[in-house]
C-alpha cells in the first residue's frame, strides 16, 4: 500500500508492540520494549548496508570476511528518540549519536529546531531517524531538512508507530526517505475525540511521557 514504507511482520515485534500499547505497561517496562523493539527495526533496516570484504584468520585457517563499509549515525529526536538509541547501538555500537530538537510553534504550527550540535561537515554515510511516533510528520521533516542541509544525502526514519497522515506528510517532501515501523495505525486523533488532536489512533499515547512516567 505505501511505497518506500516498510512494516515488521515479525511476531516478536507485533508482540513487543501490543506491550507498548497497553495502558498498564509502567514506564521501567516501557523503556526496556521500546530498546528491544528499537533493536528490532534496525535490523531490518540495515539490510542493505555496504559491507566490503577482507583476509581474515580462523583458528583453522585463511577465509574471507564481511566487515560494515559504511559510517552509520542514529539521530534520535528528543525527547521521546532516546529510548531507542540503547537498542540502536547494541547492533552497530560503532555508530554516532547527534541529537536533534524541534518545539512547536503556536502561532506557525511548524517546528522550530531548538537543539543541534551536528559537526560542521557530515561524518556519517547514512542517517538514522529515531523517533517512536511518526503521527503529523512535522518533526520527521524538519530532521530531514536539518540533515540534508547538512550534507548527508542517505536518511532512513525508524519509529514505533506511523499515522497514514504522516507517511504523506514526510514522503510528499522527501519521498526518498524510507520509513520503518512496527505497524501503521488508522489515523490521527482531530475534532470529536476524547484524546487531544494529532495523537496515533489507536497508538499507545504520548511515547515521551510513557517512557520518562509523566504523564
Amino acid at each position: 500500500m505505501w511505497e518506500n514504507v516498510f512494516v515488521s511482520s515479525h511476531p516478536l515485534a507485533q508482540h513487543k508492540l501490543t506491550l507498548l500499547r497497553r495502558r498498564e505497561t509502567e514506564p521501567k517496562k516501557f523503556r526496556e520494549v521500546i530498546g528491544e523493539l528499537a533493536m528490532m527495526l534496525i535490523y531490518e533496516a540495515s539490510q542493505d548496508l555496504a559491507v566490503r570484504v577482507e583476509p581474515i584468520e580462523t583458528p583453522l585457517t585463511t577465509t574471507q570476511g564481511s566487515v560494515m563499509a559504511e559510517k552509520i549515525g542514529f539521530v534520535p529526536i528528543l525527547r521521546a528518540g532516546l529510548g531507542m538509541v540503547e537498542g540502536a547501538w547494541k547492533l552497530l555500537p560503532q555508530a554516532e549519536v547527534w541529537h536533534l530538537g524541534f518545539y512547536r510553534d503556536e502561532r506557525t504550527l511548524r517546528p522550530v529546531t531548538y537543539y543541534n550540535k551536528l559537526p560542521v561537515a557530515p561524518t556519517v554515510d547514512l542517517c538514522m531517524i529515531l523517533d517512536p511516533m511518526l503521527a503529523t510528520g512535522g518533526s520527521a521533516i524538519a530532521a530531514v531538512d536539518v540533515l540534508k542541509r547538512w550534507g548527508v544525502s542517505r536518511i532512513k526514519f525508524i519509529g514505533l508507530l506511523a499515522a497514514p497522515e504522516g507517511i504523506q506528510a514526510l514522503h510528499a517532501v522527501h519521498p526518498d526517505v524510507a520509513v520503518h515501523v512496527a505497524a501503521v495505525d488508522e489515523r490521527l486523533t482531530g475534532a470529536g475525540d476524547s484524546f487531544p488532536p494529532g495523537y496515533i489512533w489507536p497508538g499507545l499515547g504520548d511515547a515521551g511521557d510513557r517512557q520518562f512516567g509523566t504523564a
